[in-house]
């Protein structure tokens, strides 16, 4: 390429480049704590691959480049704004998956906003992978912790060894396991999809046969980790829990996943197809390149106001986050649970150890009661000036640690509608049981209930606590908001139900007080 042919390009780069520069400069804090979890999580490592990988497929493709006449598509400043709304309501609720979705919408709608619908499409791959780079499926966690619990304990019980389960924990003759997070495969399951869906495009030229391997690399990746958890955990019964037994089994389980994967690849490979020949780079391809020098000047000059209207909007999305963000209130909230709700009594020392792993609240409250010879726990979270450090609603907070050798577990869970005196309650219901001895049924056992309280409203869902933190803090309401566990002890020879009638009661006395309580607590500055 002569020094003209260079200038000539960079002229026409020049919208696009500094307006990556400015989204990424204006969202920094943003694309900062993309590249945080990429660095700190083993289960998003993969996406610091993403960026240059994208890269290098649109250099692929600058041939076909050179031909296309840029063409800004102004319009789609409309789509870019909504997705800057997106990015406000992910910001002012701290959803980490939203505010990235959100970024990286933005750099993909500058291209063809900059350099129009033709360009785009020519590297539509490049920018659909470009979300890889989002660090997101930390939500399918839990889901793919039970499925690699219930295939294990079957393929174990297939195998002919007796197996005893609560939840994620089993015992086998040998010893005992539990499926923890490392174990549910996600960290799997995101690398196959991202490299799968690479490996169709580079080496496939068939929509039927780049969706078949792409749909082979999300299934795949889920069985060999079912099979792979079976494995180790056959691997230590056989071996008297010598092999597989420690933070070994995590080694075999990537050296396992590495082969698989490597099997399937080179069964994909066997139907490889020849690589799409470039067209040449000569004038009237695609009809553009034939505009005149008046053409593209226009051109050129529409790029530069939309470039120009985009950074504006960035920039005022970024300012009203800021004055939101500013009015919230940062006095330190008091919070004080009813002394006497309703003929219970509070009681001075806990009846159980247990406490939710909830973290960074901005205040903490904790009570027992008792009434007629039932205890009755209460722990409230409350949340202010919430951020991603501190927030009501994350995958960090849980009803106990998913480590091994964690002194509480999550054996089962549900919703259930309590009866109230106006309306009615919904809570989430969790079992949980003491984990010192788990095939001794007479281990300590609770029966917990759950909701939200934010703003005012008791809601259970995290979506939707999500959505109401937002709308507050956009309307400036601010983000107080509280999560209340209520507890009781389950004795091993009594019907869970009467657990549940016991937090019954309590809940519709305690429930009227406990709201003020919070109340009051929110409007102290």
């Amino acid at each position: 390429m002569n020094s003209e042919a260079f200038g000539a390009a960079l002229r026409r780069l020049a919208p696009g480049l500094l307006l990556a520069a400015a989204l990424l400069l204006l969202f920094r804090d943003t694309a900062t704590a993309m590249v945080t979890i990429w660095l700190r999580s083993d289960t998003f490592a993969h996406a610091i691959l993403v960026p240059p990988i994208a890269l290098w497929l649109v250099w692929r493709r600058r041939a076909l480049l050179a031909t296309l006449q840029p063409r800004p598509a102004p319009w789609l400043v409309l789509p870019m704004a909504a997705v800057c709304v997106l990015w406000l309501l992910g910001e002012l609720a701290s959803v980490n998956a939203a505010t990235q979705l959100a970024l990286v919408s933005l750099l993909v709608l500058s291209v063809p906003a900059i350099f129009g619908l033709a360009v785009a499409r020519a590297v539509t791959f490049p920018l659909i992978f470009l979300f890889f780079s989002v660090p997101i499926g930390e939500f399918m966690v839990p889901t793919m912790m039970e499925w690699t619990a219930d295939f294990t304990v079957a393929a174990v019980q297939m195998s002919g060894v007796p197996v005893y389960r609560e939840g994620l924990q089993f015992v086998i003759p040998s010893g005992n396991w539990s499926v923890v997070e490392a174990c549910s495969g996600v960290r799997y399951l995101i690398a196959s999809l991202m490299v799968g869906t690479l490996f169709a495009y580079l080496n496939y030229r068939s929509p039927a046969r780049r969706a078949v391997f792409m749909l082979a690399s999300l299934l795949v990746p889920i069985l060999a980790n079912w099979f792979r958890a079976y494995l180790i955990v056959m691997l230590g019964h056989l071996s008297g829990n010598k092999l597989a037994a420690g933070v070994d089994h995590i080694i075999y389980g990537w050296v396992f996943f590495g082969i698989v994967i490597g099997i399937m690849f080179l069964i994909g490979a066997r139907w490889s197809e020849p690589e799409e020949p470039v067209p040449a780079a000569a004038a009237g391809v695609g009809g553009q390149s034939s505009a005149g020098p008046v053409a593209a000047a226009a051109s050129s000059a529409t790029a530069w106001a939309v470039g120009g209207a985009i950074v504006l909007m960035l920039a005022a999305t970024q300012a009203v986050f800021w004055r939101l963000d500013n009015a919230d209130e940062a006095a330190a909230p008091q919070l004080a649970l009813p002394a006497a709700p309703g003929g219970w009594s509070a009681t001075g020392a806990p009846f159980t150890d247990w406490v939710p792993a909830y973290k960074s609240m901005s205040a903490v409250a904790t009570q027992s009661y008792a009434a007629a010879g039932s205890p009755v726990g209460v722990w409230v979270g409350y949340y202010r000036n919430q951020n991603y450090e501190r927030k009501l609603v994350s995958s960090a907070n849980l009803l106990a640690e998913q480590t091994l050798g964690a002194p509480w577990a999550k054996v089962g869970e549900g919703q259930r509608r309590v009866p109230m005196t106006a309306g009615e309650l919904q809570v989430r219901t969790a079992d949980m049981r003491g984990t010192a001895s788990p095939v001794n049924l007479s281990a300590p056992r609770l029966r917990v209930w759950q909701t939200y309280w934010v703003g005012g409203r008791l809601v259970t869902s995290d979506a939707r606590a999500k959505v109401h933190l937002a709308i507050d803090r956009l309307l400036g309401r601010g983000d107080v908001s509280a999560v209340v566990f209520f507890y009781t002890p389950v004795l091993s020879d009594s019907n869970p139900e009467l657990a549940d009638a016991t937090l019954g009661r309590f809940v519709a006395a305690a429930m009227p007080p406990l709201q003020a309580a919070l109340v009051a607590a929110s409007s102290r500055r």
